[in-house]
């Protein structure tokens, strides 16, 4: 007859069961508990904090900035001293300026009394064809200078300077001057009158000729008298306007340049350069029309300060004058 089971047997062994099984949970919620659930840390990352860059990156930039402060402390001070050499540089220029100004005034007031003690007998200018029969075979060479300019033209054109130094102090000189140079032309056939600007005393005339007699004459010298149109002290307008309007190749033109200063912010290289385009030469290396000038020596009564326009006055229309055919003479007094 088969055993039959106890229950209390049964018992025993479920709970046995139970407490084994209670106890490997355990375990596992205890392992997992203590378990760090962090990923794992690079062997870089661990060793070398994150800051650690940003610091170093900011260490560079304020080693830069610091460098940069140098730089431009440094460049600030070449500045000084560039900007220190330069204005020494001006002022010595300007310095040459004014002894070579002296230089050549003085050389031209020299140069008119030999011109006028020698009468320039070596100063050789030929009397064209038309010339002999205005003025005649006899005509004596010693009327072809005046103050050392020679006189062989058949038309003259007068550019006077108008400024108010001009016309308050060296009008009389200058009418004087204007009435000696007409006078050693009994007759030509064409005579007009611009100022520095290009502006003309008689606008009927404009691009024209004023015919020549004793009456024309005297209504110019009056007229000019009075007449002060704007300048602005510089012969250049009036001069390349004369060229441009009135050259033709028949035409033996004769430019009278009157006036005592050139103000300065005008290139003296520049005119010379205009110049020298507009009144070329042919192939005799002969002007297209001859250039001479009168400087007044109005400035020299004011303050040193002024003279600087002076010189530029002086050189220029030396140089011009010289390029293009003709005689400068600086006067020595303009009462």
């Amino acid at each position: 007859m088969p055993r039959r089971r106890n229950d209390s047997d049964t018992d025993a062994s479920s709970i046995a069961f139970l407490d084994v099984m209670s106890c490997g949970f355990g375990a596992m919620v205890l392992l997992l508990i203590i378990t760090d659930s962090t990923p794992p840390a690079s062997i870089e990352t661990a060793l070398v904090p994150q800051e650690a860059p940003i610091l170093d990156l900011q260490q560079q930039l304020f080693e830069i900035r610091g460098e940069t402060t140098v730089v431009n402390r440094d460049l600030n001070s070449k500045r000084e001293q560039l900007s220190a050499y330069q204005e020494r540089i001006a002022n010595l220029q300007r310095e040459l300026y004014a002894v070579q100004g002296r230089y050549n005034s003085s050389t031209s007031v020299a140069d008119e009394r030999i011109v006028e003690a020698q009468r320039l007998a070596s100063a050789k200018q030929s009397l064209t064809a038309e010339m002999e029969r205005l003025l005649g075979q006899e005509f004596s060479r010693r009327n072809n200078l005046v103050g050392g300019i020679p006189v062989d033209s058949e038309y003259i054109i007068f550019v006077i300077d108008t400024s108010g130094s001009m016309f308050q102090n060296a009008w009389p000189k200058l009418l004087q001057t204007v009435n000696d140079t007409l006078d050693v032309y009994p007759e030509v056939k064409g005579i007009q009158v611009m100022n520095d600007m290009g502006d003309y005393m008689f606008d009927s005339f404009r691009g024209q000729w004023i015919g020549d007699s004793p009456e024309q004459r005297a209504v110019i010298m009056r007229t000019l008298r009075n007449w002060s149109p704007f300048s602005n002290s510089s012969p250049v307008e009036g001069v390349t306007a004369a060229i441009n309007t009135y050259y033709q190749p028949d035409r033996k033109i004769s430019i009278y340049v009157m006036g005592d200063d050139f103000q300065p912010g005008g290139s003296v290289t520049q005119v010379l350069r205009t110049i020298d385009r507009l009144n070329a030469k042919d192939a005799d290396g002969n002007p297209m029309v001859r250039i001479h000038a009168v400087g007044f020596p109005v400035i020299f009564a004011l303050e040193p300060r002024y003279h600087q326009s002076v010189y530029r006055f002086a050189n220029l229309m030396r140089e011009m004058t010289q390029r293009n055919g003709g005689t400068f003479v600086g006067l020595n007094s303009f009462e």
